[in-house]
């Protein structure tokens, strides 16, 4: 009987072929990871860390003790991004769509993805455009205008106060991310800090084998020290820069 070391490398080294066989099929699939930065050029802010009242009313303490002022908070960002429109970064990730399979997973609650014209985005903190229950947030989840306020009193479908549909401080991040990064072919990180975990845990699960990018003008020490190449600019001219690197590969 084989032993299981051997058993082992007899795994690694079909998960490595089928690895190959797939870049080399006609329809690589690219997942993007995307934060606050991708939409700066949206008119957007990035989250502040030390902006301690953001962080309060955007928290679950403030949710229920102090709803209302919450809950105007909450309707003058939904406002905001309303207002916003997707930039050419958003456009040219949607426009990859052409060649590629592409899955965006972001950080943000905007619908800028959405509306550039991405078809398979995931949300891993909730979207502006949706409300659901108070009570159970998990449920009586519908599309609702981010122009139109949220009122004291408006109701759920199950006749708790109806909420912006939005992971709060607080709270848990339930997400099938991880999965759809570990199935990349090629895997881009765009914007994002990085510095909130869960999502910040996520640039470990790319393969060691795929082509891996981030595109920040930050310092992304965390990602080229596990192999990134490190586009250091906007999201739009690094954007820019990734399209003439998929090219070459």
């Amino acid at each position: 009987m084989a032993s299981n070391f051997a058993v082992d490398r007899w795994i690694s080294i079909l998960d490595h072929y089928h690895l190959k066989m797939h870049r080399f099929s006609k329809r690589q699939h690219i997942v993007f990871f995307t934060g606050a930065g991708i939409s700066v050029e949206s008119g957007l802010n990035t989250f502040n860390r030390e902006d301690k009242e953001f962080i309060y009313l955007a928290s679950t303490d403030a949710l229920y003790n102090d709803t209302q002022r919450c809950l105007d908070f909450l309707n003058k960002l939904r406002k905001q991004m309303s207002e916003a429109e997707p930039n050419e970064a958003h456009r040219m990730i949607a426009e990859l769509e052409k060649d590629y399979e592409v899955t965006v997973i972001t950080q943000n609650v905007d619908d800028l993805h959405e509306r550039a014209g991405s078809s398979h985005v995931i949300h891993i903190h909730g979207e502006f455009s949706k409300v659901c229950s108070m009570d159970d947030r998990t449920t009586c989840v519908k599309e609702y205008p981010m122009d139109v306020p949220i009122k004291i009193g408006d109701k759920a479908d199950d006749g708790s106060q109806l909420w912006p549909y939005i992971v709060m401080f607080g709270e848990n991040v339930v997400t099938d991310a991880a999965e759809y990064i570990s199935r990349a072919d090629i895997f881009v990180v765009i914007g994002t800090s990085l510095n909130v975990y869960p999502a910040a845990g996520f640039i470990n699960y790319a393969h060691p084998e795929v082509p891996k990018f981030v595109i920040d003008p930050g310092n992304m020490e965390q990602c080229t020290q596990l192999g990134y190449t490190h586009l250091k600019t906007t999201a739009t001219e690094g954007m820019k820069m990734l399209l003439e690197a998929l090219k070459k590969l």
